[in-house]
């Protein structure tokens, strides 16, 4: 599968340049960006000098874009009315009216259009949702996260309102994928409370949300810049108790990482998940047999994150 990418910034060049370096069925085909030699860093085949140079070329196939936020919803659709098929970074969309464009796009133009969450191909991730789905903890009673770092950005889109920043959009939404994977859907959901720290640049520096799952399920989310690195992810049940144990809850990469469920740990072998993710989307694209995050789950995950925002 030849790729293209739309952006080479951190996420691009440290994860998935060499995710796609590493896959048995990906070539890193192309590259634009802003500036010419941070794209060759990436060591493409091809650099372009514009988005648009990149879209034009007949050989490349899917499109990666990690571009900032607020650009998701033009260069999806851009790339999608060029034929490529497209893997964009999270949030797909700024809110869930720019998702459901995109999604209409992408079905108007009849290619595939997947959030590129790369914790939801993670093998522990894929197992704890399987664990919740087997039943073996009872009923889900309550999920407990938190996804929190202290970060001194300075010009970084994630401080500005305007490009989509902001710790719920940035990190809040790993937990919001987790509420919809672990719950179907998470499709009656009530918003008991809502806490914010706004910044000087008047993003959420903090959000934390109290709230009622399919009128049983108490789920508590945590996202914050300003507050020390913790991340968790715990699960009570009617029949027992699931947890992340080793490596990050959510953001577990190139290192072992394990599982608690009641006494019994289960352990999880070294794993970079952005090299699943692509070679994943790369057999979807090319034989319909790789599994993809479900768009539709990704408008989900944008209409809770409405949601939270407007309560």
């Amino acid at each position: 599968m030849k790729w293209g990418f739309l952006g080479a910034g951190w996420i691009a060049s440290r994860a998935m340049a060499p995710a796609v370096h590493t896959a048995n069925n990906a070539e890193l085909f192309g590259v634009a960006s802003r500036e010419i030699a941070r794209s060759a860093k990436l060591e493409p085949q091809n650099v372009y000098g514009s988005y648009q140079d990149l879209l034009n070329d007949l050989q490349i196939e899917a499109i990666y874009i990690s571009l900032a936020n607020h650009q998701h919803l033009e260069w999806v659709t851009r790339s999608l009315e060029a034929g490529k098929h497209v893997l964009c970074e999270k949030p797909l969309g700024l809110n869930a009216a720019e998702v459901q464009t995109m999604i209409e796009c992408s079905q108007r133009c009849n290619r595939l259009l997947v959030e590129a969450v790369w914790t939801r191909w993670h093998p522990r991730f894929k197992r704890l949702a399987e664990i919740v789905a087997s039943g073996e903890i009872g009923q889900p009673l309550s999920i407990d996260s938190q996804f929190t770092f202290k970060s001194e950005m300075t010009e970084n889109y994630r401080l500005e309102p305007a490009f989509g920043g902001g710790a719920l959009l940035d990190i809040g939404c790993y937990q919001a994928n987790m509420w919809v994977a672990l719950t179907n859907g998470a499709k009656d959901l009530r918003i008991n409370s809502v806490e914010r720290k706004i910044g000087l640049t008047k993003i959420d520096l903090t959000t934390e949300v109290d709230a009622t799952i399919d009128g049983k399920v108490k789920a508590h989310l945590l996202s914050s810049f300003d507050i020390d690195a913790l991340q968790k992810l715990e699960i009570a049940g009617t029949a027992g108790n699931l947890s992340t144990d080793a490596g990050e809850s959510f953001s577990s990469w190139r290192e072992p990482s394990s599982l608690r469920v009641n006494s019994r740990i289960e352990q999880f072998q070294t794993v970079d998940a952005f090299v699943e993710m692509t070679q994943e989307v790369s057999k979807k694209i090319s034989s319909n047999s790789g599994w993809v995050l479900p768009v539709a789950e990704s408008l989900r995950v944008a209409q809770i994150l409405d949601q939270i925002s407007a309560s």
